[in-house]
């Protein structure tokens, strides 16, 4: 099983994941002080949408480490177009999510 070596996708998913993290306990308290349920359901909409933009991310991060691996002796003007494919990935997961 792969684990993500890249240490700034390390550190940007980390960062989100603590975001998140955050916005969670900014709900707990909400519903603790007794907030409007609509108020409520705002920020866990909203923490849903962090979640699915760091598994998005995540999974992006993931095919890219895979593809660069496997892909090591291509040539090197096929670097760009595998970049560029995984910016369309990464899109479209996102309208997915």
């Amino acid at each position: 099983m792969s684990v993500l070596t890249n240490e700034a996708s390390r550190t940007d998913i980390l960062n989100r994941l603590k975001r998140a993290e955050g916005q969670m306990r900014g709900v707990q308290r909400m519903i603790e002080e007794g907030e409007p349920c609509l108020k409520v359901a705002q920020q866990l909409s909203a923490v849903r949408k962090a979640l699915d933009s760091t598994f998005v991310r995540m999974t992006v991060c993931y095919l890219e480490q895979e593809l660069d691996g496997r892909l090591e002796h291509t040539e090197s003007g096929e670097q760009p177009k595998l970049s560029a494919m995984l910016d369309e990935v990464e899109t479209l997961l996102a309208r997915m999510a």
